[in-house]
């Protein structure tokens, strides 16, 4: 590898999210390669399976721990519920408590009777509904956490009241006021995004590169949940499963992992960078399986300012414990800064991080929502722990 070609390739790759126990890595393999390889869900989820409503709508959702508070996790628009996979096994080390994950309506791996209803009210419903028919009269008490769009849909199940026993609403990342002056640049910012990728290991480098996850572990569990065989219609989590099943190929020569793959990037500085460009660049002329993304989130655009009018207002008169996650201050809008001053929330910002949070800092957001379940006695301590205090 050219010296001119390494030093592209330092300068388009983004800095790494930290991650708990040095994976900030994400994924370092042998010989200093950074492997974009989708993983399977099992790694870090105890439970995968879905639930049918009594209209026969399916939800895809995965479960970890089976003790303490219920935490309800919703994900971002063209997310999927795998969003949280890091986040989910960091926070279950820490405090006593029991995860639930769900691929909302026209994401992942749920099937709904209209997948292009995506209405604020409809999954706020949604949410209630999937939570009621899981539990019933033996629910837990429940914090619902909600990013992005995930954090306008816990906000609307909230002051809806589409969920009894509702202990705490934790939003991260989305204030009504950046949130309704970003939908102009929108369409803009997704017809900037490639429309098909090559392969999964492909839609992760992307993800990567492109700056929408800084952790490439988490983006190895998570966009398999965001695209969708472009022969089958399923979504990427469905072929890896059948890759993980698929019995695994020997090389001729009987060594294992001495195929140089088109997925896996040689960092600066690796031995035999000549040998392994013209390896890199033969594999990628190989066949391969088309992917595009699992949701059209383009054509949503009518529910855009339904998600997010009024949301400052329903997020302080909602009853539960709150707080508000940010990646800066900048996005604090007026509603919400004097709703702070009067104390009627806790804020906590994180800086030197992506819009997804959870995915570039997923020790750093468990550190703060378990602090956030021991300050309202919801949860028990596990290990112990940095406490992230409130930033007031």
């Amino acid at each position: 590898m050219s010296a001119a070609r390494r030093e592209l390739l330092k300068n388009v790759l983004p800095p790494m999210g930290s991650a708990r126990r040095g994976r900030a890595s994400g994924g370092l393999t042998v010989g200093g390669r950074r492997d974009y390889t989708p993983v399977s869900w099992r790694k870090y989820w105890d439970i995968c399976k879905d639930v049918t409503l009594e209209d026969g709508d399916v939800f895809r959702v995965y479960q970890r721990g089976s003790e303490g508070p219920l935490l309800v996790l919703l994900h971002g628009g063209g997310y999927s519920a795998l969003t949280w996979s890091l986040f989910a096994e960091c926070v279950t080390e820490m405090v006593e408590c029991q995860v639930l994950a769900v691929d909302q309506r026209g994401h992942g791996d749920t099937t709904t009777s209209d997948d292009t209803d995506l209405s604020a009210a409809t999954m706020a419903s949604d949410v209630g509904r999937v939570v009621e028919t899981m539990y019933g009269s033996k629910q837990p008490p429940c914090v619902l956490i909600g990013h992005s769009m995930g954090g306008a849909v816990a906000v609307h199940t909230a002051y809806d009241q589409h969920m009894g026993g509702l202990a705490g609403l934790v939003v991260i990342d989305v204030v009504e006021g950046t949130a309704m002056d970003a939908l102009s640049s929108m369409q803009s910012f997704l017809r900037g995004r490639p429309h098909n990728f090559n392969s999964l290991q492909n839609a992760v480098e992307w993800s990567v590169r492109s700056g929408q996850t800084r952790n490439v572990e988490a983006a190895r569990v998570s966009m398999p949940g965001q695209v969708k065989n472009l022969e089958t219609g399923k979504c990427g989590t469905v072929d890896l499963e059948t890759m993980e099943e698929a019995p695994k190929e020997i090389p001729a020569d009987g060594r294992r992992g001495s195929t140089v793959r088109a997925d896996v990037i040689m960092e600066e500085g690796s031995e035999g960078d000549a040998s392994n460009e013209n390896s890199l660049g033969s594999e990628n002329n190989l066949p391969v399986t088309k992917y595009t993304w699992r949701i059209n989130l383009g054509e949503t655009e009518k529910f855009w300012p339904g998600w997010f009018q009024g949301l400052s207002t329903k997020f302080l008169s909602s009853n539960p414990a709150k707080m508000l996650l940010l990646a800066g201050i900048d996005r604090l809008d007026t509603d919400l800064t004097v709703g702070q001053m009067q104390g009627k929330f806790q804020m906590q910002v994180l800086p030197q991080c992506g819009h997804a949070v959870q995915e570039d800092t997923p020790d750093r957001v468990a550190e703060v929502l378990a602090t956030f379940l021991l300050r309202h006695k919801l949860a028990v301590a596990k290990a112990e722990f940095h406490r992230s205090f409130p930033a007031c």
